[in-house]
C-alpha cells in the first residue's frame, strides 16, 4: 500500500522520475537496477494517461515504412527513410525481447494488409517491407510472411469480407502481438523498481521544482487523494517522462522552458465480429490515404477500430472519444469492411490518449521519432525529458535514460539485476471469479492488489491491475461485489463503498462513453 506522505520528507536521491507512464517506469526499473536511489512520482495512477490509451500494438514496425502517399516519397528526402529504419530496428528489437521476457503480457493475431488496383503501393512493395522489417529484427519472433491471392482470400475469415474484392490484388498478411494491457505492464516495472529499493508513489503531484544552492533540485510533492500537507525532497538529476504534461512541468522550474510537446489525439471504438474473425486484424490506410487505421482483435472475442490522427489543443487532463471521432471511426471501419454496416449503436465502448509527440514548428503533426531533450538550455541544467517514446519500445526507452543519466551523474549504490518476467498475482484456485464471463480474475486477484500494488480506487483496482474495466461488460456488474471484497483492507465503509461504484460508473461513462443515440 501507499507509503504516506510524511515518510518522504527530507528523502535525498540520485534520480526523481517525474511521470510514471510506461517510460517513467521503464526508467526506473532500469536506474533502480544500475545502482541509482530513485524516487518515481505521478500525479495520477501508475500508467493510467496516454500509456493506457494506445494502441497496445507491439509494433513491427511496418508502418514506419509507410511514408504516407507514395512509397517513393524516400527517395527524395533519405533522411527519413534513416530514421524509419532505425525505429523499425528498435520496434523489432522490443517487440522480440517483449515476447520472449513477457509472454503472459501479450497475444498474437494475424494482420493482413490488403493491397489493391490502383494503390500507391504494390504487393511487392508491401512484402519488400515486411522483408526489411524482418531483416531487422531478432530471429527468435518471426513475422510469419505470407502473401495471399483471391483465391485463398475468399476462404479467410475477415479478408473475404473486405471491400472492393474484384480489385482486391492480395493480403499481405503478418504475425503481430498485442500487449493485453500496457497498464499492468507499467505495475509490473513499478514492483520490480520498488523490489531494488526505489519509491514510488500514484497521486503524487509536483507542485513546485527548483534548483537547490549546489547542483541538484528541490521538488515539493502534494497528495491528489486528500493527505494533507506536503513534502519536500532532492535530487541531483530530474527526467521529466511526463508526456502530454512535460511542459507543465518544465513550466514549474524555468519561465525559459521552450515547447516540447505536440500532441495529436488517437481514438478507438470496441466492437463485437463475426466468431471466425477472432484472431484476424486489417491495417491498412484511412480514405485520406495519409494515415493508418486499424481493425485489431481484442479480448473476449471484440475488436477495435482506431485510431484517429487530430492535432489535440483541449484539455488534457480530459480526453475522451467524441461522437465526431466515433462516427469517422465508423465510416471507416465500414469503408474497409462494408458488410460489417456497423452504426452508433454497435460501439460497446471507446478509449482514447493524446501521443506526446515532438514539438517541431516546422512538423505540422509532431515529431514521432523518440527524444531525450538535455533541458539546460531551458533554464533547467540537471533535467532531462523524454518525448514521443511509444510504448512498443519502452524498454530502450529505459536503457536511453539509464544512458543519459549516466553520462551525468554516477550511481550511489551498487547495481542489481532487473528481473523482467510479469508479476502475475499469486492464484488461489478456491477463489471464486470476480465476473462469471472472465474467468482470469479472483477475488483473491483482487485482494492481492489492494494489499500490494498501491491501488487506491475502484477504478485502479478494475481498470489497471486487473484489466477487468476492459472486458465486454467493463465490469459494471462486479463493481459492487468488488468494492466489498477490498473494503476491509482499503479501510473503505458503506458510504466510501457506495462512492467509489459510483465514481466507477461515472468513470466508464465518460472515459470510455458510448456514442449518443443518433
Amino acid at each position: 500500500m501507499r507509503m504516506g506522505l510524511s515518510k518522504l520528507e527530507g528523502r535525498e536521491f540520485d534520480v526523481a522520475v517525474i511521470g510514471a507512464g510506461i517510460n517513467g517506469c521503464s526508467a526506473a526499473r532500469e536506474l533502480s537496477a544500475a545502482g541509482y536511489a530513485v524516487l518515481l512520482v505521478d500525479k495520477g495512477d501508475f500508467a493510467a494517461a496516454s500509456s493506457s490509451r494506445s494502441t497496445r500494438l507491439i509494433h513491427c514496425g511496418l508502418r514506419y515504412l509507410a511514408p504516407g502517399g507514395s512509397p517513393w516519397s524516400f527517395l527524395w528526402h533519405p533522411s527519413d527513410l534513416t530514421r524509419a529504419l532505425r525505429m523499425t530496428r528498435q520496434a523489432m528489437g522490443a517487440r522480440a525481447e517483449f515476447v520472449r521476457d513477457a509472454p503472459e503480457r501479450t497475444r498474437v493475431f494475424t494482420f493482413g494488409f490488403p493491397v489493391y488496383r490502383g494503390m500507391a503501393y504494390k504487393s511487392w512493395q508491401v512484402d519488400l517491407a515486411l522483408r526489411i522489417v524482418e531483416a531487422l529484427g531478432p530471429k527468435a519472433v518471426p513475422l510469419d510472411r505470407r502473401v495471399l491471392r483471391p483465391a485463398e482470400i475468399a476462404k479467410t475469415p475477415l479478408y473475404r469480407d473486405l471491400r472492393d474484392q474484384d480489385k482486391l490484388v492480395a493480403v499481405n498478411t503478418y504475425r503481430e502481438y498485442q500487449f493485453d494491457w500496457a497498464e499492468r505492464v507499467g505495475m509490473d516495472m513499478v514492483l520490480d523498481a520498488e523490489r531494488m529499493g526505489a519509491s514510488a508513489r500514484n497521486y503524487t503531484p509536483v507542485v513546485g521544482l527548483e534548483r537547490t544552492g549546489g547542483e541538484g533540485w528541490a521538488l515539493t510533492l502534494a497528495d491528489a487523494r486528500g493527505e494533507a500537507g506536503e513534502a519536500r525532497v532532492s535530487a541531483k538529476l530530474v527526467l521529466n517522462t511526463a508526456g502530454i504534461w512535460i511542459d507543465r512541468v518544465n513550466a514549474l522550474a524555468s519561465a525559459k522552458a521552450g515547447r516540447k510537446i505536440l500532441g495529436t489525439k488517437g481514438a478507438h471504438i470496441v466492437i463485437r465480429l463475426p466468431e471466425a474473425c477472432r484472431d484476424h486484424g486489417v491495417i491498412g490506410f484511412n480514405r485520406e490515404g495519409e494515415e493508418p487505421v486499424y481493425l485489431v482483435p481484442w479480448r473476449q472475442g471484440l475488436h477495435y477500430m482506431g485510431v484517429t490522427e487530430t492535432i489535440y489543443e483541449g484539455d488534457i487532463d480530459d480526453i475522451h472519444a467524441t461522437d465526431e471521432d466515433i462516427d469517422w471511426l465508423i465510416a471507416e471501419a465500414n469503408h474497409l469492411v462494408p458488410s460489417l454496416g456497423l452504426a452508433r449503436a454497435d460501439v460497446l465502448y471507446t478509449w482514447a490518449g493524446v501521443r506526446p509527440l515532438t514539438y517541431d514548428p516546422k512538423v505540422p503533426k509532431g515529431v514521432r521519432s523518440r527524444e531525450v531533450h538535455d533541458l539546460a538550455e531551458d533554464g533547467m541544467p540537471g533535467a532531462l525529458a523524454m518525448t514521443a517514446g511509444p510504448v512498443t519500445t519502452h524498454r530502450s526507452a529505459g536503457r536511453e535514460l539509464l544512458a543519459a543519466v549516466g553520462r551525468r551523474l554516477q550511481p550511489s549504490g551498487p547495481a542489481q539485476a532487473a528481473d523482467y518476467a510479469p508479476h502475475l498475482f499469486p492464484g488461489t484456485e478456491s477463489s471464486p471469479a470476480l465476473l462469471n464471463h472472465y474467468p482470469d480474475i479472483t477475488l483473491a486477484d483482487l485482494d492481492h492488489a489492494a494489499k500490494h500494488e498501491q491501488a487506491e480506487t475502484l477504478v485502479d483496482l478494475l481498470c489497471r491491475r486487473t484489466g477487468i474495466g476492459w472486458t465486454e461488460t467493463m465490469g459494471r456488474e462486479g463493481a459492487r461485489k468488488a468494492a466489498e471484497t477490498v473494503a476491509d483492507i482499503l479501510g473503505w465503509d458503506e458510504a466510501r463503498i457506495d462512492a467509489e461504484v459510483a465514481a466507477f460508473h461515472v468513470h466508464l461513462d465518460h472515459a470510455h462513453r458510448r456514442p449518443t443515440e443518433a
